[in-house]
């Protein structure tokens, strides 16, 4: 009967060891959850932060801007635009 005893008292001390274990492993994976889920958003408010950058860089006054202020470009004249025929009826 003692020898029933220790074994059942083995197994006992077995499962709660086990038990022990698996409850830390479970909150250990539940921290790097949550952690995981704070860069998410961290990655997601980042995200729309460049994406309203990008809006604002590629608005087309500030382009216009640019070409005329840094690249002193300008748009021509009429006298210098000239219209080139299209070759699609000569094709057939």
């Amino acid at each position: 009967m003692t020898r029933l005893n220790f074994m059942l008292l083995a197994i006992l001390l077995a499962c709660a060891l086990a038990l022990v274990t698996s409850q830390h492993r479970a909150r250990k994976l539940y921290v790097e959850l949550q952690q995981a889920l704070e860069l998410e958003k961290k990655y997601e408010r980042e995200w729309s932060q460049l994406q309203l950058e990008q809006g604002a860089w590629s608005i087309h006054a500030r382009i216009e801007n640019i070409a005329v202020q840094q690249l002193r470009m300008r748009a021509p004249t009429a006298a210098r635009t000239q219209l080139v025929p299209s070759n699609q009826g000569a094709a057939r």
